[in-house]
């Protein structure tokens, strides 16, 4: 049976998904609920695409183990796929991709396109983290990033106030650049900015005193402060070293703070969330709270913004040192 419905329809820039052999199989009404579970579920595009990829890797995984229908699938089936998985990931990513099959199957079952989620009892690896893995940096090198990057150009501009506003304020990359320049607005005679978190959620937060000389001078000197609804962070026109109106990509953030850091002669090999854990773990050390911290990192739980409170890494070091041979 050809399927009506061959790919499921994708923004601007992302990869299309093509609709498994076994959901077509099963006919119009399960291909329609499979794509509405990536867009009309799933609002978040890195999550989308995330889920996709478990998607496909698990409808592949099903198909050359000649599993013949979507009814067909056990959880046996799905328990044999997570444990290849287990040979081919690590337990994090293993877990996400049982999660994205789970809620898959719990999507189609409440439309009625297949009776029981085959998923549902089938238990992911065990995994539990106390401390993130994100390389942190002091506030000496912190310091020194920020203070070697050139404020003549529009480019070193924009990269000291977006990587400024990362570590001042806890942001994550993701919602930095879905800013718009009328997100950075006064208030109480301060220079406040709005971040656009996970959720549709927007998190207000009052500037520290050099994210918003950091943050002014960027704006005043690209001459974007009358362009409200466009993208606060943009790209650089090639060969002009002006501003385009096009939003920073998330990879050309990343490749940007690398250069930076090593411009800077910084060592550690950072990247986007680097700044999101160097700010907690300052504002930590300094005597800050750790509620406040997570309200400020906008998590719901303050167990998360433990993972990016590195403090204990100097205790370590400083034992180390003990051992004097």
């Amino acid at each position: 049976m050809s399927p009506s419905f061959p790919v499921v329809p994708a923004p601007p820039g992302h990869h299309e998904l093509v609709v498994p052999g076994l959901v077509a199989d099963a006919g119009d009404d399960a291909a329609t609920r499979f794509i509405e579970f990536f867009t009309a579920n799933i609002r978040n595009a890195n999550t989308r695409r995330a889920y996709g990829r478990a998607v496909a890797d698990f409808f592949a995984w099903m198909e050359r183990s000649d599993i013949g229908a979507l009814d067909a699938i056990q959880p046996v089936h799905v328990a044999a796929w997570v444990e290849d998985l287990g040979r081919r990931y690590a337990a994090p990513t293993v877990k996400q991709h049982l999660a994205a099959v789970r809620m898959l199957f719990d999507w189609l079952v409440t439309g009625q396109v297949i009776r029981h989620n085959p998923a549902t009892s089938v238990r992911g690896p065990r995994h539990v983290v106390r401390k993130g893995k994100t390389p942190v940096l002091g506030p000496e090198e912190t310091r020194m990033l920020l203070d070697r990057i050139p404020d003549n150009t529009i480019a070193g501009r924009r990269d000291r106030a977006l990587i400024g506003l990362m570590v001042y304020t806890f942001a994550r990359i993701g919602a930095a650049l879905e800013m718009r320049v009328e997100d950075v607005f006064h208030q109480h005679r301060r220079l406040w900015v709005r971040l656009h978190e996970k959720g549709g959620k927007h998190h207000e937060m009052p500037c520290h005193h050099n994210l918003e000389h950091y943050l002014q001078d960027y704006i005043d000197a690209a001459g974007i402060a009358g362009d409200r609804k466009g993208p606060l962070f943009r790209t650089i026109e090639r060969g002009a070293g002006s501003l385009s109106e096009r939003p920073l990509p998330p990879q050309n953030a990343w490749d940007m703070v690398r250069r930076r850091a090593r411009q800077a002669g910084i060592q550690t090999r950072i990247n986007n969330h680097t700044f999101r854990a160097t700010g907690i773990t300052t504002y930590l050390k300094n005597g800050g709270q750790l509620e406040k911290a997570a309200h400020m990192a906008a998590h719901s739980s303050t167990r998360t913004t433990q993972l990016y409170d590195r403090r204990s890494d100097e205790v370590s070091l400083d034992e180390v040192e003990r051992i004097v041979i």
